[in-house]
Protein backbone atom coordinates (compact mmCIF):
# COMPACT_ATOMS: atom_id res chain seq x y z
CA UNK A 1 0.00 0.00 0.00
CA UNK A 2 2.84 2.24 0.94
CA UNK A 3 4.05 2.22 -2.51
CA UNK A 4 0.88 3.41 -4.37
CA UNK A 5 0.96 7.03 -4.31
CA UNK A 6 4.77 6.49 -6.18
CA UNK A 7 3.21 4.45 -8.66
CA UNK A 8 0.12 6.53 -9.21
CA UNK A 9 2.51 9.78 -9.73
CA UNK A 10 5.03 7.20 -12.44
CA UNK A 11 1.59 6.36 -14.39
CA UNK A 12 0.50 10.11 -14.01
CA UNK A 13 4.52 11.22 -15.38
CA UNK A 14 4.38 8.80 -17.76
CA UNK A 15 1.18 9.49 -19.51
CA UNK A 16 1.85 13.45 -19.21
CA UNK A 17 4.90 12.84 -20.99
CA UNK A 18 3.65 11.12 -23.61
CA UNK A 19 0.60 12.67 -24.73
CA UNK A 20 2.44 15.93 -24.91
CA UNK A 21 5.63 14.26 -26.58
CA UNK A 22 2.94 13.34 -29.26
CA UNK A 23 1.61 16.34 -29.94
CA UNK A 24 4.64 17.94 -30.05
CA UNK A 25 5.77 15.28 -32.73
CA UNK A 26 2.55 16.12 -34.32
CA UNK A 27 3.03 19.97 -34.74
CA UNK A 28 6.67 19.32 -36.14
CA UNK A 29 5.43 17.13 -39.05
CA UNK A 30 2.66 20.33 -39.75
CA UNK A 31 5.74 22.70 -39.75
CA UNK A 32 7.38 20.24 -41.79
CA UNK A 33 4.74 20.42 -44.49
CA UNK A 34 6.03 23.77 -45.47
CA UNK A 35 8.55 24.33 -48.38
CA UNK A 36 12.30 23.67 -47.93
CA UNK A 37 14.29 26.72 -46.69
CA UNK A 38 18.01 27.00 -45.88
CA UNK A 39 18.59 29.02 -42.16
CA UNK A 40 22.30 27.60 -41.87
CA UNK A 41 24.04 30.79 -41.91
CA UNK A 42 25.11 33.20 -39.78
CA UNK A 43 24.65 31.07 -36.54
CA UNK A 44 26.71 34.10 -34.21
CA UNK A 45 24.26 36.44 -35.36
CA UNK A 46 21.00 34.23 -34.96
CA UNK A 47 22.04 32.81 -31.49
CA UNK A 48 22.26 36.65 -30.63
CA UNK A 49 19.14 37.22 -32.10
CA UNK A 50 17.39 34.36 -29.77
CA UNK A 51 19.15 35.54 -26.35
CA UNK A 52 17.89 39.26 -27.01
CA UNK A 53 14.20 38.37 -28.51
CA UNK A 54 13.00 35.28 -27.18
CA UNK A 55 14.89 35.08 -23.68
CA UNK A 56 15.51 38.56 -23.26
CA UNK A 57 12.38 39.75 -25.06
CA UNK A 58 14.35 42.54 -26.05
CA UNK A 59 11.04 44.19 -27.98
CA UNK A 60 8.54 44.28 -25.20
CA UNK A 61 10.51 47.18 -23.60
CA UNK A 62 9.22 49.24 -25.87
CA UNK A 63 6.26 49.63 -22.97
CA UNK A 64 8.84 48.64 -20.17
CA UNK A 65 5.93 48.27 -17.21
CA UNK A 66 4.05 45.64 -19.07
CA UNK A 67 7.23 44.03 -20.49
CA UNK A 68 8.36 43.81 -16.85
CA UNK A 69 5.38 42.23 -15.61
CA UNK A 70 5.81 39.97 -18.72
CA UNK A 71 9.27 39.37 -17.49
CA UNK A 72 8.01 37.99 -14.08
CA UNK A 73 5.78 35.97 -15.09
CA UNK A 74 7.59 34.44 -17.65
CA UNK A 75 11.07 34.24 -15.43
CA UNK A 76 9.18 33.46 -12.17
CA UNK A 77 7.45 30.50 -14.05
CA UNK A 78 10.10 28.59 -15.61
CA UNK A 79 12.70 29.23 -12.30
CA UNK A 80 9.96 27.93 -9.44
CA UNK A 81 9.40 25.11 -11.80
CA UNK A 82 13.07 23.91 -11.17
CA UNK A 83 11.19 23.00 -8.00
CA UNK A 84 9.44 20.49 -9.70
CA UNK A 85 12.63 18.75 -9.75
CA UNK A 86 12.48 18.16 -6.38
CA UNK A 87 8.55 17.24 -6.22
CA UNK A 88 9.46 14.85 -9.86
CA UNK A 89 12.20 13.28 -7.20
CA UNK A 90 9.81 13.22 -4.00
CA UNK A 91 7.15 11.65 -6.00
CA UNK A 92 9.32 8.42 -7.23
CA UNK A 93 11.12 7.88 -4.15
CA UNK A 94 8.38 9.13 -1.96
CA UNK A 95 10.91 11.35 0.08
CA UNK A 96 10.07 14.41 1.84
CA UNK A 97 11.75 17.43 0.84
CA UNK A 98 14.64 15.34 -0.67
CA UNK A 99 17.19 18.16 -1.60
CA UNK A 100 17.25 19.13 1.71
CA UNK A 101 19.44 16.15 2.89
CA UNK A 102 22.02 17.10 -0.04
CA UNK A 103 22.29 21.07 -0.09
CA UNK A 104 23.18 23.65 2.67
CA UNK A 105 20.24 24.46 4.76
CA UNK A 106 20.76 28.41 4.43
CA UNK A 107 21.09 27.21 0.49
CA UNK A 108 17.80 25.47 0.71
CA UNK A 109 15.88 28.43 2.36
CA UNK A 110 17.06 30.64 0.38
CA UNK A 111 16.05 28.76 -3.19
CA UNK A 112 12.57 28.67 -1.57
CA UNK A 113 12.41 31.71 -0.47
CA UNK A 114 13.21 33.06 -4.12
CA UNK A 115 10.96 30.34 -5.74
CA UNK A 116 7.95 32.11 -3.31
CA UNK A 117 8.67 36.17 -3.75
CA UNK A 118 8.79 35.04 -7.75
CA UNK A 119 5.38 33.22 -7.30
CA UNK A 120 3.66 36.02 -5.44
CA UNK A 121 5.35 38.47 -8.31
CA UNK A 122 3.59 36.37 -10.68
CA UNK A 123 0.12 36.07 -8.79
CA UNK A 124 -0.08 40.04 -9.11
CA UNK A 125 1.26 40.15 -12.53
CA UNK A 126 -1.31 37.49 -13.57
CA UNK A 127 -4.08 39.46 -11.57
CA UNK A 128 -2.75 42.93 -13.74
CA UNK A 129 -2.64 41.23 -16.66
CA UNK A 130 -6.33 39.80 -16.13
CA UNK A 131 -7.80 43.27 -15.07
CA UNK A 132 -6.53 45.19 -18.43
CA UNK A 133 -8.13 42.32 -20.27
CA UNK A 134 -11.32 42.00 -18.83
CA UNK A 135 -11.89 45.13 -16.44
CA UNK A 136 -9.58 47.74 -18.57
CA UNK A 137 -10.25 46.02 -21.72
CA UNK A 138 -7.44 47.24 -23.40
CA UNK A 139 -7.95 47.74 -27.15
CA UNK A 140 -5.77 45.08 -28.90
CA UNK A 141 -7.85 42.48 -26.33
CA UNK A 142 -11.08 43.63 -27.27
CA UNK A 143 -11.12 43.59 -31.38
CA UNK A 144 -13.49 41.66 -33.15
CA UNK A 145 -10.43 39.30 -33.96
CA UNK A 146 -10.14 37.74 -31.02
CA UNK A 147 -13.64 36.41 -29.79
CA UNK A 148 -14.63 33.58 -28.34
CA UNK A 149 -11.68 30.79 -27.65
CA UNK A 150 -8.83 33.20 -28.82
CA UNK A 151 -9.88 35.30 -26.10
CA UNK A 152 -10.88 32.76 -23.21
CA UNK A 153 -7.29 30.86 -23.71
CA UNK A 154 -5.26 33.75 -22.16
CA UNK A 155 -7.97 33.98 -19.33
CA UNK A 156 -7.35 30.14 -18.79
CA UNK A 157 -3.40 30.70 -18.64
CA UNK A 158 -3.58 33.15 -16.19
CA UNK A 159 -6.14 32.02 -13.99
CA UNK A 160 -4.20 28.64 -13.73
CA UNK A 161 -1.05 30.31 -13.29
CA UNK A 162 -2.76 31.89 -9.99
CA UNK A 163 -4.12 28.80 -8.68
CA UNK A 164 -0.67 26.87 -9.57
CA UNK A 165 1.20 29.64 -7.15
CA UNK A 166 -1.15 29.70 -4.80
CA UNK A 167 -1.19 25.57 -4.26
CA UNK A 168 2.79 26.38 -3.97
CA UNK A 169 2.59 28.98 -1.51
CA UNK A 170 -0.43 26.73 0.37
CA UNK A 171 1.98 23.26 0.08
CA UNK A 172 4.72 25.26 1.58
CA UNK A 173 3.00 26.88 4.69
CA UNK A 174 0.60 23.46 5.60
CA UNK A 175 4.21 22.04 5.45
CA UNK A 176 6.09 24.04 7.55
CA UNK A 177 3.27 24.32 10.39
CA UNK A 178 3.32 20.17 10.29
CA UNK A 179 7.45 20.45 10.72
CA UNK A 180 6.04 23.01 14.01
CA UNK A 181 3.54 20.35 15.22
CA UNK A 182 6.69 17.73 14.68
CA UNK A 183 4.73 15.54 12.49
CA UNK A 184 6.31 12.46 11.33
CA UNK A 185 7.59 12.49 7.97
CA UNK A 186 7.37 16.06 8.00
CA UNK A 187 9.60 17.10 11.01
CA UNK A 188 12.89 15.32 9.49
CA UNK A 189 12.68 18.33 6.72
CA UNK A 190 13.51 20.83 9.34
CA UNK A 191 13.65 23.69 7.65
CA UNK A 192 12.14 26.24 9.28
CA UNK A 193 9.30 29.51 8.20
CA UNK A 194 9.94 30.85 4.61
CA UNK A 195 9.41 33.97 3.56
CA UNK A 196 5.83 34.17 2.62
CA UNK A 197 4.43 31.33 3.19
CA UNK A 198 4.76 31.97 6.97
CA UNK A 199 2.31 34.76 6.39
CA UNK A 200 -0.13 32.34 5.85
CA UNK A 201 0.48 29.89 8.37
CA UNK A 202 -2.24 31.46 10.93
CA UNK A 203 -4.69 30.36 8.41
CA UNK A 204 -3.66 26.58 8.86
CA UNK A 205 -2.69 26.84 12.82
CA UNK A 206 -5.68 26.02 14.07
CA UNK A 207 -6.51 23.03 12.13
CA UNK A 208 -5.59 19.31 13.49
CA UNK A 209 -2.31 17.24 12.07
CA UNK A 210 -4.54 14.75 10.14
CA UNK A 211 -6.64 17.71 8.67
CA UNK A 212 -3.29 19.38 7.38
CA UNK A 213 -1.45 16.27 5.78
CA UNK A 214 -4.68 15.87 3.75
CA UNK A 215 -4.35 19.60 2.73
CA UNK A 216 -0.58 19.42 2.48
CA UNK A 217 -1.29 16.71 -0.17
CA UNK A 218 -4.29 17.74 -1.89
CA UNK A 219 -1.75 20.84 -2.70
CA UNK A 220 1.43 18.63 -3.46
CA UNK A 221 -0.95 16.65 -5.68
CA UNK A 222 -2.91 19.42 -7.58
CA UNK A 223 0.17 20.63 -8.23
CA UNK A 224 1.98 18.09 -10.31
CA UNK A 225 -1.43 17.30 -11.32
CA UNK A 226 -2.05 21.19 -12.72
CA UNK A 227 1.99 21.35 -14.06
CA UNK A 228 0.84 18.46 -16.40
CA UNK A 229 -2.21 19.70 -17.62
CA UNK A 230 -0.35 22.90 -18.24
CA UNK A 231 2.00 20.60 -20.44
CA UNK A 232 -0.22 19.01 -22.43
CA UNK A 233 -2.72 22.35 -22.82
CA UNK A 234 -0.14 24.06 -24.28
CA UNK A 235 0.58 22.67 -27.67
CA UNK A 236 -2.98 23.57 -28.31
CA UNK A 237 -2.82 26.95 -26.82
CA UNK A 238 -0.99 30.35 -28.24
CA UNK A 239 1.17 29.99 -25.13
CA UNK A 240 2.96 27.44 -27.10
CA UNK A 241 5.32 30.68 -28.05
CA UNK A 242 6.98 29.59 -24.52
CA UNK A 243 8.78 27.13 -26.53
CA UNK A 244 8.26 28.17 -30.16
CA UNK A 245 9.99 31.57 -29.49
CA UNK A 246 13.53 30.22 -29.11
CA UNK A 247 13.89 28.69 -32.34
CA UNK A 248 11.10 31.18 -34.57
CA UNK A 249 13.67 34.61 -33.26
CA UNK A 250 16.74 31.94 -33.95
CA UNK A 251 15.29 31.45 -37.78
CA UNK A 252 14.61 34.71 -38.00
CA UNK A 253 15.12 36.68 -41.44
CA UNK A 254 18.39 38.50 -41.24
CA UNK A 255 18.17 40.33 -44.85
CA UNK A 256 17.92 43.97 -44.16
CA UNK A 257 14.11 45.19 -42.87
CA UNK A 258 11.28 45.95 -45.40
CA UNK A 259 13.01 43.89 -47.94
CA UNK A 260 11.11 41.16 -50.19
CA UNK A 261 11.55 38.34 -51.20
CA UNK A 262 11.77 38.05 -55.35
CA UNK A 263 10.47 34.62 -56.94
CA UNK A 264 13.43 33.72 -58.98
CA UNK A 265 11.20 32.32 -61.34
CA UNK A 266 9.89 35.87 -62.51
CA UNK A 267 13.44 37.53 -62.19
CA UNK A 268 14.76 35.29 -64.84
CA UNK A 269 11.48 36.11 -67.26
CA UNK A 270 12.78 39.77 -66.75
CA UNK A 271 16.48 38.77 -67.61
CA UNK A 272 15.67 36.35 -70.60
CA UNK A 273 12.80 39.44 -71.85
CA UNK A 274 15.94 42.05 -72.25
CA UNK A 275 18.95 39.27 -72.55
CA UNK A 276 16.70 36.59 -74.53
CA UNK A 277 20.30 35.17 -75.64
CA UNK A 278 20.55 33.92 -71.95
CA UNK A 279 17.43 31.70 -71.73
CA UNK A 280 17.94 27.87 -71.12
CA UNK A 281 16.07 25.65 -74.22
CA UNK A 282 14.70 23.79 -71.17
CA UNK A 283 13.28 25.79 -68.66
CA UNK A 284 10.10 24.49 -67.04
CA UNK A 285 8.03 26.99 -65.70
CA UNK A 286 7.65 26.63 -61.36
CA UNK A 287 4.89 24.14 -60.57
CA UNK A 288 2.99 27.46 -58.53
CA UNK A 289 3.37 31.17 -58.28
CA UNK A 290 3.54 32.46 -54.54
CA UNK A 291 0.89 29.96 -52.14
CA UNK A 292 -2.71 29.09 -52.34
CA UNK A 293 -2.80 26.49 -49.08
CA UNK A 294 -0.42 26.08 -46.27
CA UNK A 295 1.80 23.76 -47.87
CA UNK A 296 2.68 26.48 -50.36
CA UNK A 297 4.52 28.41 -47.50
CA UNK A 298 7.44 27.47 -46.29
CA UNK A 299 8.25 25.65 -43.26
CA UNK A 300 9.58 29.23 -41.95
CA UNK A 301 6.07 30.46 -42.17
CA UNK A 302 4.42 27.67 -40.76
CA UNK A 303 6.82 28.09 -37.52
CA UNK A 304 5.62 31.81 -37.56
CA UNK A 305 1.84 30.86 -37.26
CA UNK A 306 2.55 28.26 -34.41
CA UNK A 307 4.48 30.73 -32.57
CA UNK A 308 2.14 33.59 -32.68
CA UNK A 309 1.30 34.55 -28.76
CA UNK A 310 -1.54 36.62 -30.28
CA UNK A 311 -0.83 40.03 -28.67
CA UNK A 312 -2.16 42.01 -31.39
CA UNK A 313 0.67 44.34 -31.29
CA UNK A 314 1.15 43.62 -35.10
CA UNK A 315 -2.90 44.52 -35.97
CA UNK A 316 -2.63 47.77 -33.05
CA UNK A 317 0.32 49.08 -35.54
CA UNK A 318 -1.05 48.01 -39.32
CA UNK A 319 -2.13 51.27 -40.53
CA UNK A 320 -4.78 49.26 -42.88
CA UNK A 321 -6.98 48.22 -39.96
CA UNK A 322 -6.15 51.73 -37.96
CA UNK A 323 -7.76 52.96 -40.94
CA UNK A 324 -10.92 50.58 -40.53
CA UNK A 325 -9.60 47.77 -43.46
CA UNK A 326 -10.73 44.40 -42.56
CA UNK A 327 -6.71 43.37 -42.19
CA UNK A 328 -5.72 41.98 -39.29
CA UNK A 329 -2.14 40.65 -39.28
CA UNK A 330 -3.25 38.92 -36.49
CA UNK A 331 -5.88 37.11 -37.81
CA UNK A 332 -3.69 36.11 -40.70
CA UNK A 333 -1.23 34.38 -38.58
CA UNK A 334 -4.26 33.10 -36.31
CA UNK A 335 -6.35 31.87 -39.71
CA UNK A 336 -2.93 30.29 -40.98
CA UNK A 337 -2.69 28.26 -37.90
CA UNK A 338 -6.14 26.84 -38.04
CA UNK A 339 -5.66 25.43 -41.77
CA UNK A 340 -2.79 23.78 -40.53
CA UNK A 341 -4.23 22.02 -37.85
CA UNK A 342 -7.15 21.04 -39.94
CA UNK A 343 -4.57 19.53 -42.88
CA UNK A 344 -3.20 17.75 -40.18
CA UNK A 345 -5.43 16.18 -38.52
CA UNK A 346 -6.54 15.23 -42.63
CA UNK A 347 -3.55 13.72 -42.85
CA UNK A 348 -3.54 11.68 -39.16
CA UNK A 349 -7.11 10.69 -39.90
CA UNK A 350 -6.14 9.59 -43.71
CA UNK A 351 -2.44 9.00 -43.75
CA UNK A 352 -2.26 11.29 -46.86
CA UNK A 353 -3.88 14.39 -47.49
CA UNK A 354 -7.21 14.28 -48.61
CA UNK A 355 -8.63 17.52 -50.93
CA UNK A 356 -11.36 18.23 -48.74
CA UNK A 357 -11.85 21.25 -51.14
CA UNK A 358 -10.93 24.06 -48.93
CA UNK A 359 -7.65 26.02 -49.25
CA UNK A 360 -5.79 28.80 -47.16
CA UNK A 361 -6.92 31.85 -49.92
CA UNK A 362 -10.48 32.48 -50.01
CA UNK A 363 -11.54 29.63 -47.30
CA UNK A 364 -9.74 31.38 -44.47
CA UNK A 365 -8.23 34.62 -45.88
CA UNK A 366 -10.15 36.81 -48.00
CA UNK A 367 -8.69 38.83 -51.22
CA UNK A 368 -9.94 42.12 -49.14
CA UNK A 369 -7.77 41.19 -46.90
CA UNK A 370 -4.72 41.01 -48.79
CA UNK A 371 -5.24 43.88 -50.93
CA UNK A 372 -5.78 46.36 -47.89
CA UNK A 373 -1.90 45.19 -47.18
CA UNK A 374 0.52 48.29 -47.84
CA UNK A 375 3.39 45.89 -47.48
CA UNK A 376 4.93 48.70 -45.00
CA UNK A 377 6.65 46.03 -42.38
CA UNK A 378 5.03 47.76 -39.57
CA UNK A 379 3.52 44.15 -38.45
CA UNK A 380 6.99 42.59 -38.20
CA UNK A 381 8.55 45.29 -36.42
CA UNK A 382 5.86 45.22 -34.01
CA UNK A 383 6.27 41.40 -33.16
CA UNK A 384 8.09 40.45 -29.92
CA UNK A 385 9.14 37.12 -31.85
CA UNK A 386 10.00 38.49 -35.36
CA UNK A 387 7.22 36.89 -36.72
CA UNK A 388 6.46 38.04 -40.00
CA UNK A 389 2.63 38.43 -41.36
CA UNK A 390 3.56 40.01 -44.13
CA UNK A 391 5.24 36.99 -45.70
CA UNK A 392 2.45 35.00 -45.82
CA UNK A 393 0.49 38.20 -47.27
CA UNK A 394 2.53 38.42 -50.35
CA UNK A 395 2.51 34.65 -51.18
CA UNK A 396 -1.07 34.52 -50.79
CA UNK A 397 -1.46 37.71 -52.77
CA UNK A 398 0.73 35.95 -55.92
CA UNK A 399 -1.08 33.90 -55.86
CA UNK A 400 -4.17 35.77 -56.24
CA UNK A 401 -2.53 37.83 -58.93
CA UNK A 402 -0.19 35.40 -61.14
CA UNK A 403 -2.54 32.16 -60.60
CA UNK A 404 -6.10 33.11 -60.24
CA UNK A 405 -5.28 36.83 -62.54
CA UNK A 406 -7.54 38.97 -59.83
CA UNK A 407 -5.98 42.37 -59.43
CA UNK A 408 -7.75 45.41 -59.16
CA UNK A 409 -8.20 47.46 -62.44
CA UNK A 410 -5.50 49.75 -61.83
CA UNK A 411 -3.02 47.57 -60.80
CA UNK A 412 -3.29 45.39 -64.11
CA UNK A 413 -3.17 49.25 -65.89
CA UNK A 414 0.40 49.36 -63.88
CA UNK A 415 1.56 45.32 -64.95
CA UNK A 416 0.67 46.43 -68.53
CA UNK A 417 3.03 48.75 -68.87
CA UNK A 418 5.74 47.22 -66.55
CA UNK A 419 5.34 44.48 -69.29
CA UNK A 420 5.53 46.67 -72.55
CA UNK A 421 7.51 49.36 -70.79
CA UNK A 422 9.55 47.81 -67.83
CA UNK A 423 8.66 50.80 -65.59
CA UNK A 424 4.66 51.69 -63.62
CA UNK A 425 4.36 54.55 -66.29
CA UNK A 426 3.22 54.64 -69.98
CA UNK A 427 6.13 55.70 -72.08
CA UNK A 428 8.17 53.80 -74.24
CA UNK A 429 11.88 52.66 -72.77
CA UNK A 430 13.03 54.38 -75.85
CA UNK A 431 11.77 58.46 -74.53
CA UNK A 432 13.21 57.43 -70.83
CA UNK A 433 16.52 59.53 -71.46
CA UNK A 434 14.25 62.69 -73.60
CA UNK A 435 14.67 64.63 -70.31
CA UNK A 436 18.42 64.83 -70.43
CA UNK A 437 18.49 66.34 -73.65
CA UNK A 438 16.32 69.03 -73.21
CA UNK A 439 18.84 70.01 -69.96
Amino acid sequence: MQYIPQVIFLLLSAAAIFLFGKKVLEIRRNILLGKDEDYSDNKEQRIKNMLLLAFGQKKMFKNPLVAFLHLIVYVGFVIINIEMLEIVLDGIFGTHRLFVQFLPLSLYKFLINSFEILATLVIIACSIFLIRRNIIKVKRFASNDLKGWAFNDANYILFTEIILMSLFLCMNATDTVLQAKGSAHYADANTGNFIISSVLQPLFNQFSESTLIGFERACWWLHIIGIFAFLNYLPYSKHLHILLAFPNAYYARLEPKGEIKNMPSVQNEVLYAMQPELAPTDATPPARFGAKDVVDLSWRNLLDAYSCTECGRCTAECPANITGKLLSPRAIMMKTRDRLEEVGKNIRLNKSFVDDGKTLLNNYITEEELRACTTCNACVEACPVSISPLEIIIELRRSLIMEDSKAPQEWNSMFSNIENNFAPWKFSPDDRDKWATEM
